[in-house]
């Protein structure tokens, strides 16, 4: 079976579609795009390539997906833009490949809800499973771990990292590291205690979660340096492994974290 695809999108004769992929009405779909089986393409998306999109993602209507990225630096050079599986896009979204600077790669992963008028711009690494809430920004080079919810409006400065599991309030703006589990709010975003919640709905226990808690209050209220901190966090980790998240995000944060 042919891929269904209206009569009034345009069709780069290189992309290579699933044999069920449905483009709609006035759509254009450009050179080096893939699009794997069971995808949707709603009405006035334009995807341009190099573009992989995976399995069941659903793109609504007026996305931009897979465009230049918005970089002064950028000559043209063919970078990419990856995206996975069963993915929700809704309207007015826009992402952009990556560039040389970087690894040539933006890429979102599996199951993510990305509301109207997100933007993910070059170079952004997104998990599994995260939230963004309409108008969520990101700038370049920023990296987004599995679970994460943004509120409606966050800005995400370039180079920052969230990580697992964290929660940013409504108009968050965002200018450093956000560790595991941390929920932030306000310009700029402090920390305000843990995404318990989120933590409940995924079949956290109240040990487990009992266990971020006490780390959180190691980390935000003891009043202690963050190498200090990290060493209790270290030894906590012992019999609480969920800890080893905060313990790698530590480790591997580069802008400093939000604290």
């Amino acid at each position: 079976m042919a891929a269904r695809i209206h009569p009034s999108a345009l069709v780069d004769p290189s992309a290579r579609l699933a044999d069920d992929v449905v483009i709609g009405p006035f759509c254009v779909i450009g050179a080096d795009v893939e699009i794997d089986q069971g995808t949707v393409i709603g009405a006035h998306c334009v995807i341009e390539g190099p573009t992989r999109i995976g399995r069941d993602n659903r793109i609504h209507a007026h996305g931009v997906i897979g465009g230049e990225p918005q970089d002064k630096k950028y000559a043209g050079e063919p970078t990419r833009l990856e995206i996975g599986d069963r993915n929700t896009i809704r309207e007015f979204v826009t992402i952009n490949r990556g560039t040389v600077q970087d690894d040539g790669l933006t890429r979102i992963g599996n199951d993510n809800w990305i509301m109207a008028y997100v933007h993910v711009a070059h170079d952004c690494k997104v998990g599994s499973h995260t939230i963004f809430a309409n108008a969520a920004s990101l700038a370049g080079h920023v990296r987004i771990d599995d679970y994460v919810i943004l509120g409606g409006f966050t800005l995400v400065h370039q180079f920052c990292q969230i990580g697992a599991h964290a929660f940013t309030s409504m108009g968050s703006i965002v200018n450093r590291d956000v560790p595991p589990f941390v929920t932030v709010a306000g310009n700029f975003a402090e920390p305000k205690g843990i995404n318990s919640e989120g933590l409940k709905r995924r079949g956290y226990d109240s040990d487990r979660i009992m266990s971020i808690r006490r780390a959180y209050k190691t980390l935000y209220k003891a009043g202690l340096p963050l190498a200090e901190a990290r060493e209790q966090l270290a030894t906590a980790a012992e019999t609480a492994p969920d800890l080893r998240l905060l313990l790698e995000f530590i480790d591997r944060s580069e802008r400093s974290l939000i604290r």
